[in-house]
């Protein structure tokens, strides 16, 4: 059997597109975000597009949760879910790890800068001064 034959040759079934790590926590926060409040792992799944096994779901709500985008509670012998973070959040959280991660923080910051489109330094100068007027606690 050839990598051809596996993939939806002739004669064969096409398997579903693998999505990638990043496209299903996108998906499950998603989900949580429409939750009416915390929710278990199961109500997650029934909302993800697609078949996705339950383990599936669980190892992707445990990194999420890792990586602080979501919060969990104790329901019994089970978790509940709740997203602390919409997407935007969490990638944020994605690019404070990356920086977080590299020796030379000045350098990643300027290349970023650097890369920029012009509506973008111009939102990013506004945020940053929108920040730096707010009054400290």
């Amino acid at each position: 059997m050839t990598d051809h034959d596996r993939t939806g040759g002739p004669g064969w079934p096409r398997r579903p597109r693998r999505r990638g790590q990043g496209e299903l926590e996108a998906q499950v926060l998603a989900a949580l975000s429409r939750a009416p409040g915390p929710v278990t792992a199961a109500w997650v799944q029934e909302r993800i597009e697609g078949e996705l096994a339950y383990t599936t779901v669980m190892t992707i709500l445990s990194r999420l949760h890792a990586k602080q985008a979501v919060t969990r509670e104790r329901a019994g012998r089970s978790f509940v879910w709740r997203a602390a973070s919409d997407e935007a959040g969490l990638a944020a959280l994605r690019m404070r790890r990356v920086l977080d991660g590299q020796d030379d923080r000045e350098a990643v910051l300027a290349s970023f800068v650097t890369g920029l489109t012009q509506d973008d330094e111009r939102l990013l100068r506004g945020l940053l001064s929108d920040v730096a007027e707010e009054p400290e606690d």
